[in-house]
């Protein structure tokens, strides 16, 4: 199984997004507009969530201790 993680290598903000983009092998430019399109359509809410999984999610320098 694979392990979501914040990226340290490839972060703007707090790395959420690039952690998905390299869990998930998708280009992390296009999860990173989709992320601010989606927030005007949801009222904030997909923002709302990606504080919380910052908040939550390890970096994959705490997976690797």
């Amino acid at each position: 199984m694979k392990k979501l993680y914040r990226s340290t290598n490839d972060s703007q903000l707090s790395g959420v997004l690039g952690g998905l983009s390299e869990t998930y092998n998708i280009d992390v430019s296009i999860l990173r507009i989709i992320v601010v399109v989606s927030g005007f359509f949801t009222g904030g809410l997909t923002w709302l969530i990606y504080i919380i999984a910052a908040m939550v999610m390890p970096t994959d320098r705490q997976l690797r201790k």
